[in-house]
Order: structure tokens, then sequence, then C-alpha cells
């Protein structure tokens, strides 16, 4: 087993059941610009504490490249959101977590991390596991909106990017604590400022404060093991491990929400499936 793997499976089911808390807000009408200042007031002072609790927290290059993923994951979690809002959660978020194929590509072209055969077919795999998702199936099965589609790829564009600004904080020396305290540095005030301009005050519904502490501790508890993980082992390998996450989240969108699991969708996700699988065993 890749070295750091066993990490990227913790962080696997936390990303999956965050996505799945993404998901429950926008279905109850929690509004994306109100859900992420919700996330950020719980996420921020948790990584901070962990950080001081730990000894880990140290300011330097690495809170720097910190400070760079804060903007990036707020562009990505943003249009994620506001995909979820009129997309299928078993459609929106593989696609989403697929953003594994840009930090793969990145990592390999910029870190010269090694392009195995296993590497080469799991984009191969991640490409048309995009195609058949993004196809959706029947009239009748939820399909996404060209809005939720756009904003999704939007999402996974960004979210491919931070994946490997995380392992070049890993590799300038930062704990999981000192890039992600980074990163909530800016995400927390950039996330509070948009909600601002956007209403003019903040006034989230009650409803919505539960869903934004439930999704920061998930994140925080995901983020800190793929960060441990990236400093030990390749994003090429640990990324996409970690972003076998929509397995979960499709599956509890197929239990509980009732999608329709269409033929097509179905190979959509054996092919990411397939695709981690490669990756993984690079």
């Amino acid at each position: 087993m890749a070295e750091g793997v066993e990490l990227a499976l913790g962080a696997m089911m936390f990303h999956g059941l965050a996505d799945w808390v993404y998901k429950r807000a926008a279905a109850s009408g929690v509004e994306a610009h109100h859900f992420l200042p919700l996330q950020a007031f719980f996420f921020a002072p948790g990584i901070f504490l962990y950080g001081l609790a730990t000894g880990t927290l140290v300011l330097g290059v690495p809170f720097a490249w910190g400070m760079a993923a804060g903007v990036l994951i707020f562009v990505a979690l943003y249009n994620f959101a506001r995909s979820l809002a009129s997309g299928a959660v078993s459609t929106v978020v593989p696609v989403f977590r697929l953003s594994f194929a840009i930090t793969v590509a990145l990592a390999v072209w910029l870190l010269e991390e090694p392009l195995t055969g296993w590497k080469v077919a799991g984009l191969a795999a991640a490409l048309a596991a995009i195609w058949l998702l993004l196809a959706g199936g029947p009239a009748s099965a939820p399909r996404a909106t060209p809005s939720s589609v756009l904003r999704v790829l939007v999402a996974t564009m960004a979210m491919g990017i931070v994946s490997l600004v995380y392992k070049i904080g890993a590799l300038a020396g930062g704990s999981p604590a000192t890039v992600l305290t980074g990163q909530a540095s800016v995400f927390l005030p950039l996330a509070t400022l948009f909600a601002f301009a956007r209403d003019g005050s903040f006034r989230p519904p009650p409803g919505a404060w539960h869903h934004g502490a439930m999704a920061a501790v998930l994140l925080l508890f995901g983020l800190v093991m793929l960060l441990a993980g990236l400093a030990r082992g390749e994003a090429s390998v640990l990324v996409p491990v970690a972003q076998l996450s929509f397995v979960v989240t499709a599956g509890l969108g197929f239990v509980f929400l009732r999608e329709t699991l269409t033929l097509r969708k179905g190979f959509g996700l054996a092919f990411a499936i397939a695709a981690l699988i490669c990756l993984a065993r690079s």
C-alpha cells in the first residue's frame, strides 16, 4: 500500500459525509453565500485551537500557501454549493470529486511525480466517468441544469488546484494546522464579506447554523488527515484515494433521496471507481 493511503481513506469518509451535509443544507433552502461563512465560523477557530493544542501552528511560507488555498477553495465551495441547489447529488458530487484528475496532471507536470501506466489508465477512466455522469440519464431522472453543470466544472477546476497547493504547502514543511489556518484566515473574511455584499446584512435562517457546524467538523477531520498524508506520500496517489468520497455521498443520495440510479449513471460511477483504483495502485 502506498505511503499515507490510510490517512487518505480516513479523509475519504469525512469528505463524503461533508458533501452529504452540503446537499441537505441546499435542499432545506440554505443559500451558498450563507452556508459558507457559517461553516467558516466553526472551522476557523477549530483548526486554530487544534494548532495551538498540538503545538504545530507556525507562521511562514506554508501559511502563505494556505492563504492562497483559501481563495481557491472559496471559489470551489461556493460554486459547488450553488450547483447542488439545482443538480442531483449523485451526479454533482462525483464530478466535483473527480477534481483529482486535475491534481494528478499538475503534480506530474509541476512536481515531477512519476507518470505510470496506472496513472494514465486512471485519468482515462476519470474522463469517461465525467462524460457519463454529466450526460445524466432518462428524462425522468434528476438532471443537472446548464447552470449547475457550469458551476460544478468551475468548482472542480478550482478544487483540483487547491489539492496541489496543499501538497506544495506540505513540501514547504507546513503542518496541517499551519496550512489550514492560513486557508481559514482568508476564507472566513472572504465568505463573510461576500454574504454582506449579496444581502447588505448577514441573516442566515436559524436552521442553517447546525448544517454549517456539522460540515465544519467533518471537513476539519478530513482535511487534517489529507494534509498529514500529503506530507508523506504523492499527491497523484493520495488525492484520488481521498476523492473516492463521492461514492459515499452518491450512495446516500440513492438510498435517502430516492435519486434514480440509471444504467448510464451506474457506468459513470463504475468508471470513477476504476479510475481511483488505478491511481491508488500506481
